[in-house]
């Protein structure tokens, strides 16, 4: 008996077939359903494995057999899903998630368009849609409203009429969603929004139609409410939260607000007539004009004021033009939002929406508005509008046909003779009353000052460059006022064009400009560059910079602040060049374009400037806290004003980036080791990591660069770089039990807003002897120092800082300090570290002062007697005059210059001396009555030396044969005498001349 149970269709043993994924198994776990169709505590696990199980059967079906289908709709299987969602029984629940899980995931994964009808027939699914599920269990109201969306995709041309029925007049699936579009679950809210955009894109008249006519006026009417309420809720939060105390719920609420406009714009672009026209009036008349647009106009009373709101936030809040109240206009909200939340929506919804009817309609009511139409509410302001329109339109078509009127080429030739004042009198008229009786506009502009701060300014700004940039918006409705105008002053040429901009939006612009420039301003550097990019758009036109004298005079002035700005910080700060560097690259990469609909999306720029980084708010769109971030501030303020003179003025940057990256070794680029750029400072090394991990390398050190170099199999006296670092962020330490280690860390370039080093490479390096280490350690070091203070020295070039004028730093330019130097230097800075013939530690013989010879100290003496013809005589008139004094200070200078010679040079290797400091040999072999000619005429030749006739008369005759004397003797002559060699040469010359007399 216990046998026989288990094997029962209850037990599920007996009769179960083997093969999951067959005809058979459905036929099985039909026979389970048909046993158990009441749901009870008892079945319910095998109820849902049962409905698990055929969904796997079904999708398997469609891919591999058709029976399968057939036979589930012979034995009409969905009636028994049905008859299991109507039981009340307990744990139908349970089972009815199971059976949305099921039909979800059957619909989800069907291919075949076959096997979908064959599931749509017999009117079952929409029995399901419509049937009253029990939404409060939160995994029903889930699985529902997933199945739904999973149907909405499957909807085209074919399968809606399995959907919306044409005779009944009926659509539950489109009806059943909608009711939820304000459902507190945000997954549930855009489920039905997605749901809405897929019914709305089937192309099918009578469907469509049922929904302008039974639908549309309801749900859009509803949508226009939720978001108005929505908003009353965002400016509540504003005024609560001024404090930056949470900022979450602030971000939901925006965040919202942004889904809305972009469900809404999804709406409009599907290009549906009917629709949209509806849409666009239930907007204009219930949302965006009556809240929105009259927000800007009206006043609010403190009285209005929420409890507890900062009373100094309140002021900011509510500041807006000293125009007159407008009233109170009876749409489906009571009451207005403040003046900057208004403009930080209406600068969403410009940046989001660009149906042409909708933001055409926004705009002139914005920018051309009349104050006397703005008391007669929104019907009276819509209606002024399309009239407005209409006499456009006529007067533009007037204009085309009436080319030949000779009125109209009269008052060109009088544009043609009038003088250039005149003219640039006439550029500013038609802005010097633009905002006068436009309620809207003067709002607009109100908010542009920033004598305090730069709080509603900021949305000002978006919004003016949300409408300028709009592509809905046609020319005539922003010409004049947020783009150049341009005129032709005669009908026979083009050549002959007339511009004009805003001028009283520019000089608001160059005030803010202006103000931002000052070092005690509370200007936010987002607001500076959003002006800049709204200025660059108003005065320039046809690639052409229309920009006025005086105009221009203020935007050079403002560089020149910006400039004296961040001298003040040069070298103030230890990480100077680090920032300068990092947001030069910030600036650089963001210089293509502010993305304005990135910055309304943050809800952080809702609430008062922050100073402080505690708020997590971006670093541009705070107000700096302490020198560092204020020197961050002083550069990308240079970096921004000097983009826009060199926009201005057509040029292009050609001093920055400091490090030109073509110039630069890169990772696996292939090195000639032989040339003298890499060799001078070759050094084998054994790179040891923190993780074991032992590397032969070569070290190079490069002008500006570290460079890990792997020897080439391919090509001898060729190297691989395998690593490669700026000397500028290394850190050398030696290692203090092992004199041939050092601890070298290279640091990456600072990125984001903290100053955190992230090093490129940490490890320990070990030479072959602690020469080479300390050798190495010294190269590092001074490379460092140096390849700092040129780019140091390039910065200081670039703001004018007095002292450091020159060429470009060779860093930039690209050409190197390694290829433009001059002979002697190239001799010291590019000499080998270690030679072919000389071992590490070689002793080099120590050379002393020797008599006769010429010091630096008298080089500039040299070279500025060298010229004239007369420098012999002059010399003994000096030494005639007082010859103790003059032969004390000459000896005393050749002393301390030979001494300061030799201390400069101690600790570092005796390299040969440049040939532009060497003695002619023939000096020091002279006879002590020989006259020596100290003149940079002399050539120096090899040994051994002839004596070569020069054309001059001092010179010639002077070299006799006394000059092949024995070299011992002159030495032994040469420790006697301590004066410098010229005047050795100038009581010779005399002594010679009193022989030349005798004679």
């Amino acid at each position: 008996m216990k046998m026989f149970r288990s094997r029962s269709w209850f037990g599920g043993g007996w009769g179960r077939p083997k093969n999951p994924h067959s005809l058979e198994h459905l036929k099985y776990l039909y026979n389970v359903l048909s046993r158990n169709q009441t749901v009870s505590e008892h079945n319910r696990e095998l109820l849902v494995e049962t409905l698990r199980s055929i969904a796997e059967i079904l999708i398997w079906g469609d891919q591999n057999d058709s029976s399968v289908f057939d036979f589930f709709l012979e034995k009409n299987m969905l009636s028994f899903f049905l008859r299991i969602m109507r039981q009340r029984s307990g744990g139908s629940n349970y089972v009815c998630v199971q059976l949305l899980q099921t039909l979800n995931i059957l619909f989800e994964n069907i291919r075949n368009e076959t096997s979908l009808y064959y599931l749509l027939s017999n009117n079952h699914v929409n029995s399901i849609i419509v049937h009253k599920f029990d939404f409060s269990n939160e995994e029903v109201m889930a699985y529902y409203i997933s199945f739904l969306k999973t149907l909405s995709l499957k909807l085209n041309a074919h399968t809606i009429h399995f959907f919306y029925n044409e005779h009944t007049n009926d659509f539950p699936l489109y009806t059943e969603a909608i009711k939820f579009f304000n459902h507190p679950e945000t997954m549930v809210r855009i489920a039905v929004r997605t749901l809405t955009l897929n019914v709305y894109k089937v192309d099918d008249s009578s469907m469509l139609a049922f929904i302008r006519d039974r639908t549309a006026a309801p749900y859009f009417s509803n949508i226009a409410w939720f978001i108005g309420k929505h908003i009353q809720e965002l400016d509540m939060c504003v005024r609560n939260e001024a404090d930056h105390h949470s900022q979450n719920r602030l971000a939901d609420l925006v965040a919202e607000h942004l889904d809305h406009l972009h469900y809404i714009n999804d709406i409009l672009c599907l290009n549906i007539t009917d629709l949209n026209h509806v849409l666009t009036d239930h907007l204009l008349h219930k949302l965006l004009i009556p809240l929105y647009i009259y927000s800007l106009a009206s006043h609010r009373r403190k009285s209005s004021l929420p409890e507890g709101v900062n009373q100094a936030v309140a002021k900011i809040l509510t500041k807006t033009s000293s125009g007159p109240d407008s009233p109170r206009v009876q749409d489906p909200l009571s009451g207005r939002v403040s003046c900057v939340v208004a403009l930080f929506l209406l600068s969403q919804v410009f940046l989001i929406l660009s149906h042409s009817p909708l933001v055409q309609s926004l705009a002139w009511i914005i920018l051309k508005t009349d104050s006397t139409v703005l008391d007669k509410g929104v019907n009276t302001l819509l209606e002024h509008y399309e009239t407005e329109k209409k006499l456009l339109e006529d007067s533009l078509s007037d204009e085309a046909s009436a080319v030949n009127s000779s009125s109209k080429e009269a008052l060109l030739e009088d544009l043609i003779n009038i003088t250039d004042e005149e003219k640039e009198k006439l550029a500013k008229n038609p802005s010097e009353n633009v905002a006068m009786h436009k309620p809207f506009l003067e709002t607009v502009y109100s908010a542009l000052d920033c004598s305090e701060n730069d709080y509603g300014a900021l949305f000002a700004l978006c919004l003016l460059y949300a409408m300028a940039n709009n592509k809905g918006i046609t020319s005539d409705v922003i010409e004049q006022v947020l783009k150049p105008k341009k005129s032709f002053m005669s009908k026979s040429s083009s050549k002959d064009i007339k511009y004009s901009y805003n001028v009283y939006l520019v000089e608001k612009l160059l005030l803010i400009i202006s103000l931002a420039c000052q070092p005690t301003c509370r200007i936010r550097l987002v607001t500076l560059e959003i002006s800049l990019k709204l200025l660059l758009q108003l005065v320039i036109c046809d690639g052409k910079n229309i920009l006025l004298e005086p105009h221009r005079a203020v935007i050079e002035t403002a560089k020149s602040q910006s400039m004296a700005l961040l001298r003040n910080f040069y070298k103030s700060e230890e990480i100077f060049l680090d920032m300068f560097e990092h947001d030069f690259r910030y600036c650089d990469m963001s210089k293509s374009s502010l993305n304005v609909e990135w910055l309304c999306m943050d809800s952080a720029i809702l609430l008062p400037p922050a100073g402080t980084p505690l708020t997590g708010i971006d670093f541009i769109k705070r107000l700096p806290c302490g020198e560092s971030e204020k020197a961050r501030r002083a550069i990308r303020l240079f970096f921004l004003m000097r983009n826009t003179v060199l926009t201005l003025s057509g040029e292009i940057e050609t001093q920055l980036p400091l490090t030109n990256p073509q110039s630069c070794v890169q990772i696996e680029q292939a090195l000639d080791l032989s040339i003298s750029r890499y060799n001078s400072d070759l050094i084998a090394c054994t790179v040891l990591y923190k993780d074991g991990m032992k590397m032969r390398r070569f070290l190079v050190i490069d002008v500006l660069q570290l460079i890990l170099v792997e020897p080439d199999n391919k090509r001898l006296g060729w190297g691989v770089a395998k690593l490669v670092g700026f000397l500028q962020d290394i850190e050398v330490t030696g290692d203090k039990d092992d004199s041939r280690c050092l601890h070298i860390t290279i640091h990456r370039p600072i990125s984001g807003a903290t100053t955190n080093r992230v090093p490129l490479l940490s490890a320990k390096f070990l030479f072959d002897d602690n020469i080479r280490c300390m050798a190495a350690k010294q190269r590092l070091t001074k490379g460092r120092m140096k390849a700092r203070q040129k780019k140091m020295q390039h910065i200081a070039r670039l703001l004018e800082i007095p002292g450091q004028s020159g060429p470009p730093s060779p860093a930039f330019t690209g050409q190197g300090l390694y290829t433009c130097r001059a002979t002697g230097r190239n001799l010291r800075e590019n000499r080998q570290l270690f030679t072919a013939g000389r071992a590490p530690g070689f002793a080099a013989p120590k050379r002393e002062s020797s008599p006769g010879v010429l010091h630096r100290a008298d080089e500039s003496r040299r070279h500025r007697d060298g010229d004239s013809p007369h420098r012999l005589s002059n010399l003994r008139k000096e030494l005639s005059a007082s010859p103790s004094n003059n032969n004390v200070k000459k000896e005393t200078r050749s002393r301390e210059a030979s001494s300061s010679r030799t201390k400069s040079r101690e600790g570092s290797p005796k390299m040969p001396r440049p040939r532009s400091e060497e003695i002619p040999l023939e000096l020091i072999k002279k006879a002590s009555h020989s006259i020596i000619d100290m003149a940079p005429k002399i050539n120096i030749l090899p040994r051994p030396q002839s004596v070569k006739t020069e054309s001059e008369p001092c010179t010639s005759g002077l070299i006799n044969d006394n000059a092949q004397s024995k070299e011992s003797g002159v030495l032994k002559e040469a420790t006697i005498i301590s004066e410098e060699t010229s005047f050795i040469g100038d009581r010779q010359s005399d002594k010679r001349g009193e022989e030349r007399e005798a004679v």
